[in-house]
């Protein structure tokens, strides 16, 4: 557990006494009265605050649930009573109540709630950071959470009168941490009797140690995704790069123009081709003899990205050797014959291209590919059918109507090549390689006119 030292007395509450001795027990009616004046200002200071952490928090890509509460006074006096009986019997001044303004934030993964942890120390002035859970033994049912209290904003001050401490109390959760949470309330704390047999005691260690291992299962599982993630847009760059070059031959340019990569989360037909769901059904049945297809994949990728093709081709290879299930086997084809395009070995990428295809006729990318590839061989009659059935499954997929229509212009056929452009640049009008079609388009067009 770590704690940084409490707020310095000039932050407290004027008015906020220590109370020693049996005078000073607090006037119920009175506080009530007090408290309910001041209840919609905290309110208003807490939904501010709520606002402005879940704006922060979504700007930086996590996505939490966040629930918020103004303590209700009966629970408030309820605590403020427990703390002066506490102090009177340890001869203490009485804690202040912290949380009468408090949410918890609620994380996918464990990985975001230190993520929050930073971005809220930016943010905010961190009084306290306490780390609940982490010293119990793996035998203990408690959960583990973070408790992070920060000073509310001086914009903020004018709203929380009558605060015996200018603070807020956050609590950062899973949601599994928030899961057992409620369950462990509801069995433990607001049970009339609570069974400390050793059995139970041991199921609910065991429960909690299983979702312990949930949480870091799903966050290994997150980063796995993101490196495959991160390997498959590297291996489309390198592909639209080499597809770059032949283009600029084409219309006979030195200048780069750079085929726009679309993005991750952008593009979700792109995403759902690529990584989902063909790329993550590497499950289980895909093991055998000792080997991960997940890391021979990656591997494979890795080298890829590295312009190691030669390694790419032996390990998707390999893959294919162990007779992965069709899905797997889709995506390691089309991925090996992407590696064969990189080094101008033309005719096995489109034999890959084609096995892909028969294992996964609905894959518009493997269409698109081997349309290519058939483009620079000057096959364009074949390469247009390609692209046109590629169209059929996704008609606003940019590239393939852009290259059609580049196919169309090679043939001569002007008006179908200007068709194609124009509704190419519709999706993408920013599209250099586009822009520069269609100029040759109405540079031949104006010719036929005059």
């Amino acid at each position: 557990m770590m704690l940084i030292p409490p707020l310095p007395k000039e932050i407290f509450h004027d008015n906020f006494i220590l109370m020693n001795d049996l005078e000073n027990i607090p006037n119920k009616t009175l506080l009530e009265k007090l408290y309910n004046q001041h209840r919609t200002g905290y309110e208003e200071a807490l939904a501010k605050t709520v606002s402005d952490i879940s704006n922060l928090l979504q700007d930086k890509g996590i996505h939490p649930t966040i629930k918020s509460r103004v303590k209700d006074f009966e629970s408030y006096f309820s605590k403020k009573i427990r703390f002066l009986k506490k102090a009177w019997d340890e001869h203490k001044d009485p804690l202040p109540i912290n949380d009468v303004l408090a949410m918890r934030i609620i994380c996918p993964f464990l990985r975001d709630l230190e993520e929050t942890v930073h971005l809220l120390d930016q943010r905010y002035e961190v009084v306290e950071i306490e780390r609940k859970g982490q010293d119990r033994s793996v035998r203990e049912f408690g959960y583990e959470s973070i408790h992070v209290l920060i000073r509310i904003p001086d914009e903020l001050v004018p709203l929380c009168e009558g605060l015996e401490r200018y603070v807020m109390e956050i609590q950062l959760r899973t949601i599994l941490q928030e899961a057992w949470a409620e369950v462990e309330h509801e069995i433990v704390y607001k049970a009339e009797f609570t069974p400390l047999d050793e059995p139970l005691k041991r199921k609910l260690a065991a429960l909690n140690a299983t979702l312990t291992l949930s949480d870091i299962i799903f966050q290994e599982i997150l980063d796995y995704q993101k490196r495959l993630s991160d390997a498959l847009k590297k291996r489309r760059q390198g592909f639209y790069g080499k597809i770059e070059q032949k283009t600029a031959e084409i219309f006979g340019i030195s200048e780069e123009i750079t085929e726009p990569i679309p993005s991750f989360s952008g593009q979700m037909m792109e995403q759902r081709e690529t990584a989902y769901p063909n790329e993550n059904q590497v499950s289980a049945s895909n093991r055998s003899n000792g080997l991960d297809m997940d890391m021979l994949l990656l591997s494979a990728l890795n080298a890829h990205n590295a312009s190691d093709f030669n390694s790419a081709i032996s390990i998707y290879t390999k893959i294919l050797d162990k007779k992965p299930e069709a899905s797997l086997a889709a995506v390691v084809y089309k991925h090996r014959g992407m590696a064969y395009f990189a080094q101008s070995e033309y005719e096995q990428a489109l034999a890959d291209f084609t096995s892909c295809l028969i294992l996964d006729p609905n894959c518009y990318k493997a269409l698109y590919y081997r349309g290519v590839v058939k483009s620079i061989q000057k096959e364009l009659p074949q390469a247009i059918e390609d692209f046109s059935k590629a169209l059929e499954i996704h008609p606003y997929h940019f590239f393939s109507r852009y290259r059609r229509a580049l196919c169309w212009w090679q043939l001569g056929d002007y008006a179908q090549a200007h068709a194609d452009c124009e509704l190419a640049l519709r999706i993408m009008p920013e599209n250099k390689l586009a822009q520069e079609l269609q100029k040759k388009i109405m540079e031949h067009l104006a010719k036929e006119d005059i």
